[in-house]
């Protein structure tokens, strides 16, 4: 019997999530559907549209307006979605409903950015392509940016970030970045970063076994040694926040953590809470955590009590206001 080929012998398997074979080609089992934008979403009237925020890559971002505008700048929300970093993307139905809601309900502005993801581009692409969509959005606060819905619309006094999952890691590192150099994203100032579930590993002993399985203790870390081949191990700052040198400088106001109860990431959540409160920073760090929820499950059933919990905790942060000192 003769052998399988290349394309049909299997590199490595991270089940439920993806497969990876040996001549290269990705097969992913979830986060593969999209959605188009729309003109006034009937249930929610927010209209979106797509646009391109690096040609030369295809980076690009879904950006969402409520219906309700009323000649007036609305907060706006830097949104990095989630899922491991190698799939969903910001035009799946998970994150495109989600930001309709959290648009309705907060009234905001918000982009949802679309960086390229592992294998086919290792981390730490995701977070450089994440840190040049930022930079674009900000630069529109000196009315220089080519998008009109960013420079008619949005009060760049009042940005957000946010993310989950893997979306809130990498937006736990641009507040790093944005706090470090300032002088890239145009001396704006984030408010505040809501970060949902956060993909943080822990320092632990090396992982001796392959078998993979995201449900147990190990999963997580595993799954970031395959999508960041690069990487120093689990206390690389870009996935341990207490290796963090810089978390001092973290460059935002406020910080809204969220965990949920029965998430296997729900302790290193906390540490990172416990951590940000202690390391000298001189922001305000909250924490909610859902009881006998799992990891994102707000964005499995959006209209069970704790997601509505969870969205009403979220759209009081998105609405709060930067005191402006007196001179």
């Amino acid at each position: 019997m003769e052998g399988k080929s290349s394309s049909e012998e299997i590199a490595h398997e991270f089940l439920p999530f993806l497969r990876i074979y040996k001549d290269g080609r990705v097969e992913r089992f979830l986060g593969t559907q999209v959605v188009p934008p729309s003109i006034e979403d009937p249930k929610s009237g927010v209209s979106s549209k797509d646009v391109v925020i690096i040609p030369e890559t295809g980076v690009s971002a879904r950006l969402y307006v409520p219906k309700l505008i009323q000649n007036k700048k609305l907060p706006l929300l830097v949104y990095f979605h989630g899922g491991g970093f190698c799939i969903e993307t910001a035009f799946s139905p998970t994150y495109h409903y989600f930001l309709n809601d959290v648009v309705s309900q907060a009234n905001v502005i918000a982009v949802s950015v679309d960086y390229r993801r592992a294998p086919e581009h290792y981390v730490p692409i995701a977070f450089e392509d994440s840190w040049a969509s930022l930079k674009w959005v900000l630069s529109h606060s000196k009315r220089g940016g080519s998008e009109s819905w960013l420079n008619d619309y949005a009060d760049f006094d009042q940005d957000f970030l946010g993310g989950d999952s893997a979306g809130a890691t990498i937006a736990h590192s641009m507040a790093i970045r944005a706090g470090t150099n300032p002088e890239q994203i145009h001396g704006v100032k984030i408010f505040g970063a809501a970060i949902v579930h956060p993909y943080f590993c822990s320092s632990g002993e090396p992982i001796l076994d392959d078998k993979f399985d995201i449900g147990s203790k190990e999963g997580p870390a595993k799954l970031w040694y395959c999508v960041c081949p690069s990487t120093t191990g689990r206390n690389d700052p870009l996935i341990n926040p207490t290796t963090e040198t810089n978390l001092a400088s973290l460059g935002c106001d406020r910080v809204l953590v969220f965990v949920a109860d029965k998430d296997i990431l729900r302790d290193i959540g906390w540490v990172y809470f416990e951590t940000l409160k202690n390391c000298g920073w001189s922001g305000v760090v909250e924490i909610m955590e859902s009881q006998g929820e799992d990891h994102v499950f707000h964005l499995v059933n959006r209209s069970c009590e704790n997601a509505v919990n969870l969205m009403k905790r979220l759209v009081s942060f998105l609405n709060m206001k930067r005191v402006q000192s007196i001179p």
